[in-house]
């Protein structure tokens, strides 16, 4: 498989994922691959209530805080995915959360250079 086909095979699966486990996905996912890194930027997350909550200083810290703990309770689904996908284990993940611009960044740090064995994949 093609470092852009299996970027994208990870966007889609992680779309899925959010709207099964949270209730309801993204406006849109890109994924990219970089070295032994996953690093997916999901777009268009907050819902309009979270929004407006996330106008003061507490509930911007209550939403980052409600949010982050939903996706830790998710983390082991999550790594299995990455490591069913790839074949590679997740060593860590790491996440945050604008509220200002609704957008999650999740990066999977993986036990080995990913990028660099989908290019000898392709190359031979």
């Amino acid at each position: 498989m093609s470092k852009g086909a299996l970027e994208d095979k990870i966007s889609r699966t992680l779309t899925q994922w959010e709207k099964e486990y949270l209730g309801r996905g993204p406006i849109s996912v890109k994924t990219d691959i970089v070295r032994n890194m996953i690093i997916v930027v999901l777009k268009g997350i907050l819902t309009p209530a979270e929004k407006e909550v996330a106008k003061t200083l507490d509930g911007l810290l209550s939403i980052k805080k409600i949010r982050s703990d939903l996706l830790e309770s998710g983390s082991a689904q999550l790594k299995e995915i990455i490591f069913n996908l790839t074949g590679q284990e997740v060593v860590s993940m790491h996440t945050d959360i604008s509220t200002k611009t609704g957008e999650r960044v999740i990066v999977f740090i993986l036990s080995n250079n990913l990028e660099e064995m989908l290019h000898k994949l392709v190359t031979g």
